[in-house]
């Protein structure tokens, strides 16, 4: 992949963030606390959905793209029995009237169900059909087709704020839907050539049957991620109320701004590591580029520390917590990227099913963490169950990495990531009673940061320095 094909996917995952967090605090200010956090359960609904009627063939189609002939076909072969099985199972659900919304919302309307069902369906079609740019390679339009939705759901909820109109659950869903709806749409017309083609192609039994063998045993493993990630706000609903999960809702959001480190270094990682393996160069590169990462996950968790007041200033009042329970809300997308440069052993020994047993094992953990913590701290104990579960997928992955491959120095490793974790927990239960400790404490963790990494700090200037000096020699 060359640079230029990495700043194409780049764009998408930059360009949604920051799209992101335009629109985010005109919905926190327009729509109640509630729908906020019924719009949580809408989301969290869409990614389980996805995951499960995948049956797993998205990843036999990533598997499979380059070794088959006829792709077309293959296509075919992995989105045709899941779209039949969730088609078949809304209709169940829509036959019982308003059921699928008043789970989801609390709310009996009708119209609320077929808007769910129409997201539903548009989000598994667009998570093939994304695989197919993505195969391919073909970055901008994949990144556009990121980009795109955000900005349509920006522009109506902007007019819904010009026009007056009302703030109501039903046009939250709408504007959603219809972003949803229209990056379908979107993947539909760029991968229309594929598609077409595999319409006219045969459905070959065997070669399905061989796919599901491949996919189905990856469900397990995704359904525990997918616990890992979003059983907090299933507990949030159960166990405490949507306004909670109204707040917890926008601090993830909030805490997403740092998957676009995630999403870039996730696309340009993999293919580079398995190459430096091959040629027996792994290991030491893999333990410079751990560095920089474990860098920047610090300074990015000490900023976050120092700053996340900064959120008061544009969210509603009753938002205020959001401002803690952010810093815990990093976890996710900041060890877990820390964690994709450590992992790497369990990849070249095809031993998958280690990694697997970390992310159950983690899952244990968050679901222990929420029965017992957010009964008595709400949103802030959801963040800090995750977030320390997603220490422990992180070690997991780690010693099983180690353990399989070649092992890793891991003594600064662990100290930092069990010291940030720990002040992001504190930071999120003790804020009201220690705000100016925390703060110091985040600006030692900073300047702490910056003389143990100084040697990453100088290498970072240099090259930032030259390039500058190039473009302007």
């Amino acid at each position: 992949m060359t640079p230029k094909q990495i700043a194409y996917f780049a764009i998408g995952p930059l360009g949604g963030a920051l799209l992101g967090l335009v629109s985010l605090p005109i919905i926190t200010w327009f729509f109640s606390q509630e729908d906020v956090g019924r719009l949580a359960m809408f989301q969290v609904t869409l990614s389980f959905s996805t995951l499960l009627f995948s049956l797993g063939l998205d990843q036999a189609y990533v598997r499979e793209f380059h070794e088959t002939d006829n792709q077309p076909a293959l296509l075919k072969s992995v989105m045709l029995p899941g779209l039949i099985l969730l088609i078949l199972v809304l209709a169940v659900l829509l036959s019982m009237g308003s059921e699928l919304a008043q789970w989801l919302f609390e709310n009996s309307a009708l119209h609320l169900s077929f808007l769910v069902a129409l997201a539903l369906v548009a989000t598994f079609v667009s998570r093939f059909l994304s695989l197919v740019l993505r195969m391919n390679e073909r970055g901008l339009a994949f990144s556009m087709s990121q980009v795109l939705p955000k900005l349509l759901l920006l522009v109506i909820i902007g007019s819904y704020v010009i026009f007056g109109a009302e703030k109501s659950l039903t046009n939250l869903v709408v504007a959603n839907t219809a972003a949803l709806t229209f990056v379908c749409m979107i993947f539909v017309w760029n991968t229309r050539r594929e598609w077409i083609k595999g319409l006219a192609e045969s459905l070959d039994l065997v070669e399905l049957k061989n796919l599901l063998r491949f996919g189905l045993p990856l469900i397990l493993g995704g359904l525990a991620f997918w616990g890992l990630t979003a059983i907090d706000k299933v507990f949030l609903r159960v166990l405490s109320n949507y306004e909670e999960l109204g707040v917890y809702s926008v601090a993830v959001s909030f805490a997403a701004a740092a998957t676009i480190l995630q999403s870039v270094f996730s696309t340009i990682w993999a293919p580079i590591v398995y190459k430096w393996a091959s040629k027996g160069e792994g290991l030491q590169n893999i333990q410079r580029v751990t560095r920089y990462v474990l860098f920047c996950v610090i300074i990015m968790f000490a900023l976050t520390g120092l700053l996340s007041w900064i959120v008061t200033l544009i969210l509603p009042r009753e938002y205020a917590s959001v401002q803690w329970i952010v810093i815990s809300c990093l976890g996710y997308p900041l060890l877990y990227t820390l964690s994709e440069t450590t992992v790497v052993g369990i990849g070249i020994s095809r031993r998958s099913a280690f990694a697997m047993l970390a992310a159950v094992l983690a899952f244990g953990l968050n679901l222990i963490g929420n029965w017992l913590l957010i009964p008595k701290f709400g949103a802030a104990g959801a963040a800090v169950s995750t977030c320390g579960a997603f220490l422990l997928f992180f070690i997991l992955r780690t010693e099983f990495s180690c353990y399989l491959w070649k092992p890793l120095p891991r003594k600064l490793l662990y100290a930092y990531t069990i010291l940030i974790v720990t002040g992001a927990i504190l930071s999120t239960l003790l804020a009201d009673r220690a705000g100016w400790v925390l703060h110091a404490f985040w600006g030692t963790v900073l300047l702490s940061a910056l003389f143990v990494f100084s040697v990453e700090v100088r290498e970072l200037w240099g090259f930032v320095a030259s390039r500058l000096l190039r473009k302007t020699g």
